[in-house]
């Protein structure tokens, strides 16, 4: 049933291998070392598919080897866990001495041992599959406990005991069985007083006087004018009208003046405040405890800070199991969705951690905080390094060379700040000499189209038309409300085309994630005009829902479309960056569920609050 068994290093090096069916593997190997062993993404499950094979494989720290078994997914071996245990003991009993160095030069012969461990676990399998549940004979059953006379039915019986307990309940019902039989001149002064505190009124009707009929009828009026509290007149409205373009938003120019220039070049980094690794490490050297222990004070004291002191209590074991991590990881747990991770993803990466570490040589306290502390920030640095690299500029000039307009596509759930961020992006593209078109393509809510053209015209004002050969920098391409997105797109990007528009903005309308016709809508928008970068917009704010947004919007991109590669989403812009503090566990939530990068951070209200992720900031953020 085994198709193929290979033993290996996590470098990559195989060192023995049984292959029964004769076909290559080599793909499906590949794929778990690169997919899964190396990017440490769901290893709790030691379980890979790919098509139709399925690899179950256990790893050991100490030899630092992989052990895998490769089958067929539709067959269902309940073996293979003890089979790769028990593998894994008989490999070290017989190669467990071999150093490092020695594994290229030696011949490991496990033929033998392979088929023995392998026959045992099957035998062991078929044993537990033949033995049927025995079946319940008659005399342990209910049924038979039963006697005749208690089956047979005697109405004669029946009706006997029924005035019985009729009696019974009759004098149950009786309110007062014991009391004596009332005279008729006590039942009439009973009634009489009771007519008594009837008519008597009482304190509350007494004080408080009942309103007339007429007073109770409401007032009869018809509609009036509200007034405002800052109210004014038709002539005001004028004024107040900001949806066409006036010759004073000229005057934004010299309030925000200071913003040009700011964002030449590539995106700056994130600056994250990071723990400070000698002052709040929470470790204690063996003195320090032994000072603690004589002085009883110290126990009133407050607990130094920091996430590696959760593992203060391993010390001294020479081999780490999973037994011994399970308190400390929890504690990780607890502190990375304090730090807003979602609990999903907290509970994937201790188990990422407790797999790394699991069977590791450990020595002195010391050892084990380097170990565990290493283990966690590679974890994290892994999720959070980008796949690809994506570099607007770079490709919104290879664009521009092969005479089309670069097209990003926003989207992501109502209120996020989808336009928000998008002006910011206009504003850093023109700051690098690009012309941007904006596609309005929030054809539902009410101001959306405002909102672009009041950026628009202050995106404008920052740089002058004048300074550019007398072409604006940004344009804003609308056809109002209640139309097709898909088709206002299509038409933006034809009209960037014929006027050697640089980028093409999409702005599209918030949408939740199980909104099936709005997302349905989004999917046919990108199916349509093919853009070159499809970006979510997400707020930093968000635990579990981020999870759940992602999850979904992916989902439906890749139903509701027909293609048979459907564009998905490409890269994440986190907002309200700056509402967060250290709580940056969203980061780690979005682009562990997407594998995607965070292409921009909002990080306030400003054109030019507009960040880079920085990896380690973020990390060492976590770790406080």
């Amino acid at each position: 049933m085994l198709d193929f068994v290979v033993i290996f290093t996590k470098g990559g090096i195989v060192l023995w291998n049984s292959n029964t069916s004769g076909q290559n593997f080599s793909s499906c190997i590949n794929s778990l070392i690169r997919g899964v062993i190396l990017e440490e993404r769901n290893t709790e499950s030691k379980y890979f598919e790919e098509d139709h094979l399925a690899v179950q494989f256990k790893l050991d720290n100490e030899l630092d080897l992989v052990y895998a078994a490769v089958f067929q997914k539709v067959i269902k071996l309940n073996y293979l866990d003890g089979f790769l245990s028990d593998m894994q003991l008989a490999f070290k009993e017989k190669f467990g001495d071999i150093s490092a160095g020695e594994r290229l030069d030696n011949d490991y012969d496990f033929e033998q041992e392979f088929r023995r461990v392998l026959s045992s676990a099957e035998q062991a399998s078929a044993k537990v599959l033949k033995a049927p549940k025995a079946m319940r004979s008659y005399n342990e059953s209910q049924k038979s406990k039963k006697t005749v006379a208690s089956m047979i039915e005697n109405p004669d019986k029946d009706k006997a005991k029924k005035p019985v307990v009729e009696k019974r309940v009759n004098i149950q019902e009786s309110p007062e069985p014991s009391s004596p039989p009332r005279s008729k001149e006590d039942i009439i002064q009973e009634n009489r007083r009771k007519m008594r505190e009837k008519l008597t009124p009482t304190k509350k009707s007494t004080n408080s006087s009942a309103p007339s009929p007429v007073e109770s009828r409401p007032e009869k009026a018809g509609k009036k004018p509200r007034v405002w509290d800052l109210g004014g007149s038709n002539r005001d409205a004028v004024l107040l009208d900001r949806s066409k373009d006036t010759p004073e938003d000229v005057q934004y120019q010299t309030i925000n003046n200071d913003l040009v220039g700011t964002m030449q070049g590539g995106i700056r980094d994130l600056d994250v405040e990071s723990a400070d690794e000698d002052e709040d490490t929470g470790y204690k050297t063996e003195e320090d405890q032994e000072e603690e222990e004589e002085d009883n004070s110290s126990r009133n004291k407050k607990k130094r800070g920091g996430l590696l002191s959760y593992f203060k209590g391993i010390v001294g074991a020479k081999t780490m199991s999973r037994e011994d991590l399970q308190p400390a990881l929890e504690k990780m747990r607890d502190h990375l969705i304090s730090k807003n991770v979602a609990s999903e993803i907290a509970i994937k990466l201790c188990d990422s951690v407790a797999t790394s570490l699991e069977g590791k040589q450990m020595g002195t306290f010391d050892s084990i905080a380097t170990l565990v502390k290493e283990a966690l920030t590679q974890s994290l640095v892994r999720i959070l390094s980008p796949k690809r690299r994506i570099d607007i500029i770079r490709d919104a000039l290879e664009s521009k060379r092969n005479g089309k307009p670069y097209t990003i596509i926003f989207c992501g759930v109502n209120g996020v700040g989808k336009s928000t961020n998008l002006a910011k992006i206009c504003f850093w593209l023109i700051e690098n000499d690009f012309n941007v078109l904006i596609a309005a393509c929030d054809t539902f809510r009410a101001g959306a189209v405002e909102q672009l053209r009041t950026h628009t015209r202050h995106l404008n004002a920052l740089h002058p038309p004048a300074k550019h050969n007398n072409r604006s920098m940004v344009q804003l391409y609308e056809k109002g409300y209640g139309k097709d997105a898909a088709g206002i797109a299509m038409e933006a990007i034809k009209y960037a085309h014929d006027t050697k528009v640089d980028v093409v903005l999409v702005d599209t309308a918030g949408r939740m994630q199980d909104n099936e016709p709005l997302m349905r809508s989004l999917s046919k928008l990108i199916k349509v005009n093919n853009p070159d970068l499809v970006l979510f917009v997400g707020e930093a704010l968000v635990g579990n829902e981020a999870v759940d947004q992602l999850v979904k919007f992916n989902q439906s991109l890749a139903d509701y479309s027909s293609n048979e590669n459907p564009h998905i989403i490409d890269g994440i812009v986190l907002t309200k960056f700056d509402t967060i503090d250290d709580k940056v566990g969203a980061a780690i939530s979005m682009t562990y569920i997407t594998g995607q990068p965070i292409v921009f951070v909002g990080t306030g209200q400003t054109y030019a609050d507009l960040k880079a992720i920085n990896v380690n900031a973020v990390v060492n953020s976590l770790m406080k």
